[in-house]
């Protein structure tokens, strides 16, 4: 089954009951038994509910893997990964990558004992300067948030085989549609749902996908016990979003090109961070794992500070500023002082996130009026 296909019926089965098309949204916590133990797979909603069930199936056809499972946010899913280790254990990071990860790894799991080391993974040798027999993961986000840098999943997972390491992949930003990180030899995937998944910037969720059997067990474990799931309602909205995931992919990427150009030649720009450029520095990384450049772009206007991006920010019309991505319409966002303000400024400029940085989230709006748009707020 190709990939446009799995979209709309990976993992899906009609309706047993009434032959229901679409997933019934089973709004119960729990299930009549006829006799303790004796049901019909589902018991409590926390452990299994048949709408959230459809959805994980659907992840994990679209990801090509084995297990999907869904959280009640992209943080969530994480720190189910998280408790997978325990004190003194190591992990290695991509060093430009979502603020709230950051936050999560620094503020919540470092007081746990486990230490974190941010990398510059544009070339992945660095990262064998940190693998000790300590180290039990290695994080990658691509294309990077907010920065667009590219990491070779392929030779990453080469690093993490050779030294028997877990390798987790943020795919948010590209979505199943453009790369599928599995494929390349990635142990998990994690997407904040809420993202290109949704779509429509009306749910919150996270998910998780792999192969291992043993790894998906544990995984599964911490999420009934733990209890970070999603509700039948969220599950809903997000298996509708997948099915027009890639033909909104489709438009995201070429309002994507449409604007980066637009940038890239405007007088007044100074840098355009999108990974379709070929002068970007693994362009030809991008090239061979992605299968298109995505929606997301980050700029900096020249001469500008702090004050001159805000002036940016709040004078665009139909963009909105607003946290968040992927949805179909276009946001802008100030990463300095939105999505990666639980960065300090010393760690957020290592990795490029200066004051000045706007990102820019492209929706399936028409291209020129977004250019028109960004034309009367640069001015």
């Amino acid at each position: 089954m190709k990939f446009n296909t799995k979209t709309i019926h990976g993992g899906q089965e009609h309706d047993k009951a009434y032959g229901a098309v679409m997933t019934p949204i089973y709004q119960t916590t729990t299930y009549a038994q006829t006799t303790p133990g004796g049901h019909k797979g589902y018991e409590y909603s926390r452990t299994h509910n048949p709408t959230r069930n459809a959805l994980e199936n659907g992840l994990a056809s679209i990801e090509n893997g084995k297990y999907g499972l869904a959280f009640g946010s992209g943080l969530a899913a994480i720190d189910a990964i998280m408790k997978l280790f325990k004190p003194g254990d190591e992990i290695i990071s991509t060093s430009d990558l979502y603020g709230g990860s950051y936050r999560l790894f620094t503020k919540v799991y470092e007081d746990f004992g486990i230490k974190f080391h941010f990398v510059g993974m544009e070339n992945v040798a660095n990262i064998e300067n940190y693998i000790n027999s300590n180290t039990k993961l290695i994080w990658v986000e691509t294309p990077t948030n907010p920065m667009m840098n590219i990491v070779d999943i392929e030779a990453v997972a080469t690093i993490a085989k050779t030294h028997s390491v877990l390798l987790a992949v943020d795919n948010t930003f590209a979505t199943p549609y453009l790369q599928r990180p599995l494929d390349l030899g990635a142990d998990i995937i994690m997407h904040s749902a809420t993202k290109y998944l949704g779509g429509h910037s009306d749910v919150v969720m996270g998910a998780l996908i792999v192969n291992n059997d043993d790894l998906a067990k544990k995984l599964y474990f911490i999420q009934n016990a733990s209890g970070a799931i999603c509700g039948p309602m969220d599950s809903f909205l997000v298996l509708r979003g997948i099915k027009t995931l890639h033909i909104r992919m489709q438009r995201h990427c070429e309002n994507g090109r449409a604007i980066a150009e637009y940038l890239a030649n405007h007088p007044k720009i100074e840098k355009v961070y999108w990974p379709g450029f070929e002068n970007h520095p693994n362009h030809e990384i991008a090239k061979k794992q992605m299968g298109d450049f995505g929606g997301m772009i980050s700029f900096i206007p020249k001469g500008s500070n702090y004050d001159d991006a805000i002036k940016i920010v709040e004078k665009l019309q139909l963009f909105t500023l607003a946290e968040s991505l992927g949805g179909v319409e276009s946001l802008a966002g100030h990463p300095a002082s939105m999505t990666h303000a639980s960065i300090p400024k010393t760690e957020r400029e290592k990795s490029g996130v200066v004051d000045s940085l706007i990102r820019l989230s492209i929706g399936i709006e028409d291209a020129e009026d977004l250019i028109d748009d960004l034309a009367q707020a640069i001015g």
